[in-house]
């Protein structure tokens, strides 16, 4: 944690001083909105310690408001850095072709003013679209053929939510919309992929009961993610079995035959010492191989020793990077950062980009979704 909190201070506090420079450049402002600006932006650095704090004393309005002010100030930040950066760079290019060739190039440059205010304008549309984009929830539908589903069923109909950030700003409008989209699927079974809460979930009165409110045929699974151990795992296990899941923590089950579903702990587990960790290949290996296997893993890695052991895995975590250009960096990482991926032994892997937001309550070029997975039967894998 103390390693976290050193990169978080590094990172976001050389964002701010970015901006603040930039800020100076473009206005030469005096030593009075000098101050008060790196004021505020010294309260921004801090929002989420003040956050916390202020919640965990029971002040929920205040802690409320700075969520939405803090993280929609983190994502106003990133964005306009992002944009400033790439302004920066054709900046230096024109510095650079001007010193080498000895040409004059000002009609080229942008000047310092123009450099900070395109910027931030762009940044601030941005959010503002954004903040409706992290509204529109939709429904993408992945089918899937498998000779272990029986003829006689048909078609097994799997509903995924993953991501959703129940908290200070995921609240009861937002998780009904979101549970809308689920009941018009009907589904079979419902699973949550991880994140099903937030890391301040001191008071989701309510919450429990609009999730119980779904009844699928045979039933709702549950795994943990990162989030439910910022959370407090027992705080949030408690939480969501009293919404109606089952919780899956490194363990499988088969249901009436028809599926079996497993569910692995997020790798978070390992720095609070809280579970026992089990290996994918031990876990899956003593699952039965006639029936379909559906793994639930909140992060979409791949355990090269569990090749072969199951049919299809559905993931959350990554948002899509939820804030583009972000969804670049997140790529590095997860080369499958949402969508459905072939995997060797005719396994799937399914990523979704997750109902709800982290942080900023925006997104951009990846809208929230609610995934609807038919798996069907077929005489061979196709």
């Amino acid at each position: 944690m103390p390693l976290f909190l050193l990169i978080f201070f590094l990172l976001y506090g050389g964002m701010h001083l970015y901006a603040f420079l930039k800020a100076r450049a473009a206005f030469a402002f005096g030593a009075y909105a000098g101050i008060s600006i790196a004021v505020f932006m010294l309260i921004m650095l801090f929002a989420p310690f003040i956050i916390r704090l202020s919640e965990k004393a029971g002040f929920e309005v205040f802690a409320r408001l700075m969520s939405y002010i803090g993280y929609t100030w983190l994502g106003i930040l990133f964005l306009f850095v992002s944009a400033s950066a790439v302004i920066d760079v054709y900046r230096f290019l024109i510095f650079s072709g001007e010193s080498i060739l000895k040409q004059d190039w000002t009609y080229l440059k942008v000047p310092a003013r123009y450099a900070f205010l395109i910027p931030l304008a762009l940044s601030a549309g941005i959010v503002l679209y954004g903040y409706f984009e992290a509204r529109d929830i939709r429904t993408e539908r992945i089918t899937v053929k498998s000779p272990k589903i029986p003829a006689a069923i048909g078609r097994l109909r799997i509903v995924q939510i993953s991501d959703v950030h129940l908290g200070l700003i995921i609240r009861e409008e937002r998780l009904g919309r979101i549970l809308q989209e689920v009941k018009k699927a009907e589904p079979d079974i419902l699973v949550s992929t991880g994140d099903l809460v937030d890391g301040q979930i001191d008071n989701l009165s309510g919450l429990a009961e609009l999730l119980k409110g779904i009844s699928p045929r045979y039933g709702m699974f549950a795994i943990t993610g990162n989030h439910e151990f910022y959370a407090g795992l027992e705080q949030a296990l408690n939480f969501t079995e009293k919404a109606g899941f089952k919780m899956l923590r490194n363990e499988g089950l088969t249901i009436e035959g028809l599926i079996t579903i497993a569910g692995v702990d997020d790798p978070q587990v390992k720095s609070y010492g809280l579970f026992r960790q089990v290996s994918e290949k031990t876990l899956l290996s003593a699952l039965p191989r006639d029936t379909f296997i559906l793994l639930l893993k909140h992060r979409p890695l791949i355990d090269p020793a569990a090749a072969g052991l199951f049919d299809l895995q559905l993931s959350g975590h990554v948002h899509k990077g939820q804030i583009f250009p972000f969804s670049i960096i997140t790529w590095l990482y997860y080369p499958t950062q949402a969508g459905l991926a072939k995997l060797p032994g005719n396994a799937l892997l399914y990523v979704s980009r997750g109902a709800g937001t982290w942080g900023p309550p925006i997104r951009f070029l990846s809208p929230p979704e609610v995934t609807v997975i038919d798996i069907v039967h077929a005489e061979q894998y196709e």
